[in-house]
């Protein structure tokens, strides 16, 4: 088929955020995603590895975002 010839869909403006399946989806997820980081956080702090308080600190700045993520959108 030439490209020329194919349609070019149209796009509409939506706001995810304004779907309640989408906003209690999305909060879950990073929900599940910040509980997954400090069970991880709790292991790597009874273990003696070498980059551990690396691996921490990097996993508290992912969970600081993540939180803030939720609270400006007000989840």
């Amino acid at each position: 088929m030439n490209r020329s010839n194919v349609p070019i869909p149209e796009f509409r403006h939506v706001e995810l955020g304004q779907h309640d399946s989408v906003r209690s989806h999305v909060q879950q997820q990073v929900c599940d995603e910040v509980r997954q980081l400090e069970r991880r956080i709790a292991s790597l702090r009874l273990v003696q590895a070498p980059h551990a308080e690396i691996m921490i600190s990097a996993y508290e700045r992912m969970i600081r975002r993540k939180k803030g993520f939720l609270q400006n959108w007000g989840m």
